[in-house]
């Protein structure tokens, strides 16, 4: 049973912090009885587990949760919050979690679970893990919530962690975390990882910056109470009532961002200050707007109107930004009460659970994303995906990345349709996005009245119009370097390609000259042509949409690949086939070398040379704790105490044994395994640094578990404990790795 009745909730800290953040917008009983069960479930299962800062492990998920229920989320998605590391860490599974809180919460934490364990390395594996990460928030959007709010304790404890570690962590989470917040609107969380994800990346910067805020905090408290003094007085001049006037000081990522963006000194920005009006009604914020134009000097082209044309993630708001008359500049934010809320909780304010309500919450919640352009985008290009099995997990990501999470730019129809593209995009990246048709017939683009080049940089405003001919394609290679989206650029290439091989004489012509040049470097560099096939071209040039040894020869005589980077490839291919060959030698002398040695080095206390072996299920190593198992017939087998065997040996024939002060062994062997994520180099870094040490390898087997993911076993010559450790200690060193454990045979 869950419910114990003999646990006494109301002197457990850390359940009783978790509901009165919780209860504060849930009080249904029925419903708060459900997520005290889930509480249980989750503090049963990770009971005894512990994170790496050494606290128990259900500090993360309450953690997690609190941070969902100050976002308002409905009561699926604080149960799966509560329960989101349970099927990846526990005896738990999804029928447990169907059966005690019903499927919806079962479909979160399995969802959320796919997306818990990602780590940051620029590999194929890590794309797959994004890949899969970006389809499971194209299915339901509270999935990213679960994650952005996952993310955040990871990193509020990111200290704890090794420091490489640290640093693949923040920079995954400034390159895709935080601008989810940001496209979620999630604004206080996105400069909470901002600013810890420069603390951990960028240590140097991030103290900068912090220590130069810190040394203006007198000055900066000054210049902000005074404007607000200012402006209370001018706006209860002209009888404005019941506003609110709020004063910060910008993040200090956004900071280091203009520092870097703008090459200007700290001294030279000028919004670090930013004002925040808020008044009753929509026609209040434009009156107000007109009061404060009226008294302080506008800059021009600082003015934004949020409020007519919302920003993707429904962010409301006038920005403007004014002179004073000391000469200090402020940005100013004019915007409702409900306008702020969703400033600061962006989209969990418009499904802020409510009780008493006839909907489902989740209902309301999937309707609303809907709504987002940007999480549409998301959806079409994951549905898009299915169309192009040979895009590759990278391309996918890449995809996401440029067309989504970057910086945008919108433009308007000359119907005021409005389009939201990546910055940089070009009116060919338009042309594409509204049809391909549009993009390959494309003859020339209007903006804003006037013809400009195709190569033209949309900015944020303009009004475009693309012309067509219908009779006559395009679409020309250039293309491919004016256009900025992923989308466009995979649907030049299907049009150059088919083009191309229309024209056969053509092609085979430029695949023997590439073949050609291939083959001159491959001799010059005393390099293999077997090499070369299609299994190495697909793994290596996928991203290309390169699929056949044809293709490939075509790009490199087409002079889309540089030669030197094929053969810099086929130079680590050929080392990784060398040093597997070197492997097997070394294995075969270890071999011989451990043949030749037989004592144990093991002392059983009161017997004078008795016949020992050394298990060969657990492999004890000098200095560990061990017990002998006294056999019928076969001697004395000496097993390490945790040897798992040992549970089913009879206690009677158990003896005490240990380790003789000299022995007379040299070396032990011994099993570790290694997870690690996959990488080409791997098997050969494991085994130099192995090799570093010079530790003999008995044995070396990969198990490709997943794209993502390799694991490797290993039997090793050891002296002791003590190298043993050593060599775990710098194999971790490695920084694919992120397991390494003692085995059994």
């Amino acid at each position: 049973m869950i419910l114990d009745s003999d646990l006494t909730l109301e002197k457990d800290t850390l359940y009783q912090n978790l509901m009165a953040v919780i209860s504060k917008n849930i009080q249904d009983a029925t419903i708060l009885q459900k997520i005290t069960q889930a509480y249980l479930f989750a503090k049963e299962k990770h009971h005894g587990q512990t994170r790496f800062t050494g606290e128990p492990y259900i500090i993360h998920p309450c953690a997690v949760t609190k941070i969902l229920a100050q976002l308002n989320s409905e009561p699926n998605t604080l149960m799966a919050g509560l329960l989101h590391d349970v099927l990846e860490d526990t005896n738990a599974t999804m029928q447990d979690l169907t059966s005690l809180f019903g499927e919806d919460v079962a479909y979160l934490v399995y969802r959320a679970t796919k997306l818990t364990k990602i780590a940051f390395h620029k590999n194929q594996g890590h794309a797959d893990n994004q890949q899969k990460m970006f389809l499971a928030m194209a299915k339901d959007i509270r999935v990213v919530i679960v994650k952005i709010a996952d993310r955040l304790h990871n990193m509020q404890t990111l200290n704890a962690m090794p420091s490489e570690k640290q640093l693949r962590i923040a920079k995954e989470t400034l390159e895709i975390h935080a601008p989810l917040t940001h496209r979620l609107g999630l604004f206080e969380i996105k400069s909470q990882l901002e600013d810890l994800s420069l603390r951990y990346a960028f240590p140097q910067e991030y103290y900068r910056v912090s220590n130069l805020i810190r040394l203006k905090k007198q000055q900066r408290e000054e210049s902000i109470t005074k404007i607000i003094t200012n402006i209370k007085s001018l706006l209860d001049s002209h009888q404005l009532k019941n506003y609110t006037i709020k004063g910060r000081v910008k993040n200090i990522y956004s900071i280091y961002k203009k520092i870097v963006k703008r090459k200007v000194s700290f001294e030279e920005i000028f919004d670090l200050l930013a004002i925040r009006i808020i008044v009753p009604t929509v026609d209040l914020c434009y009156q107000c707007l007109g009061i404060i134009h009226g008294h302080f000097s506008p800059l021009p082209l600082r003015f934004k109107d949020y409020i007519a044309v919302p920003k993707p993630n429904l962010y409301q708001s006038l920005h403007t930004t004014v002179l004073t008359k000391d000469g200090s500049l402020f940005e100013m934010q004019i915007r409702t009460q409900e306008m702020d809320e969703i400033a600061e909780k962006g989209i969990a304010a418009h499904w802020a659970y409510k009780e008493n309500k006839t909907y489902a919450q989740e209902a309301k919640q999937l309707e609303l994303a809907k709504k987002l352009r940007w999480y549409q985008e998301l959806v079409k290009i994951t549905m898009d995906a299915k169309n192009h099995p040979e895009e590759t997990p990278k391309e996918f990501v890449d995809s996401i990345k440029n067309d989504i999470l970057s910086d945008n730019v919108y433009v308007f129809t000359p119907t005021q349709e409005v389009f939201e593209l990546p910055k940089g995009s070009t009116p060919i990246d338009f042309a594409f996005r509204i049809h391909s048709a549009v993009g390959s017939k494309m003859t020339a683009a209007i903006i804003n009245g006037q013809i400009v080049p195709i190569d033209y940089q949309l900015k944020n405003g303009d009004i475009i119009s693309i012309k067509t001919n219908k009779n006559i394609l395009s679409v020309n290679k250039d293309w491919l370097r004016m256009v900025k989206t992923t989308h466009a650029k995979r649907k030049i290439k299907g049009f150059l390609k088919k083009d191309i091989k229309e024209n056969k004489t053509e092609y085979l012509a430029e695949i023997q000259k590439g073949k050609d040049i291939i083959e001159k470097e491959l001799t010059a560099n005393k390099i293999e042509l077997s090499l070369i096939d299609n299994n190495f071209v697909q793994k290596h040039f996928e991203r290309y949409d390169i699929q056949t040894l044809n293709d490939f020869y075509y790009e490199i005589a087409k002079k889309q690949l540089n030669p030197k980077s094929v053969i810099n490839k086929l130079l680590v291919l050929a080392k990784e086939t060398l040093s597997q060959n070197i492997l097997q030698k070394q294995m075969a002398k270890s071999h011989k070398k451990l043949k030749h040695q037989s004592e144990t080095g093991v002392i059983i206390e009161g017997l004078r040379n008795p016949k020992l072996k050394l298990a060969s299920c657990c492999t004890p190593v000098y200095n560990d704790e061990i017990l002998g198992f006294v056999t019928k017939g076969r001697g004395i087998i000496v097993h390490r105490k945790e040897c798992n065997n040992l549970a089913q040996c009879d206690e009677k024939r158990l003896i005490t044994a240990s380790w003789q002060q000299d022995p007379t062994i040299a070396k032990y062997p011994a099993w570790i395994s290694i997870i690690a994520s996959t990488k080409d180099t791997l098997v050969q870094q494991i085994v130099n640094k192995i090799n570093s040490f010079s530790v003999s390898i008995l044995e070396f087997n990969v198990i490709n578990k997943q794209k993502l993911e390799t694991i490797i076993k290993i039997r090793i010559l050891i002296a002791n404990t003590k190298e043993l450790n050593n060599l775990i200690t710098n194999l971790y060193k490695i920084s694919q790795i992120y397991q390494i454990q003692r085995i059994n045979n």
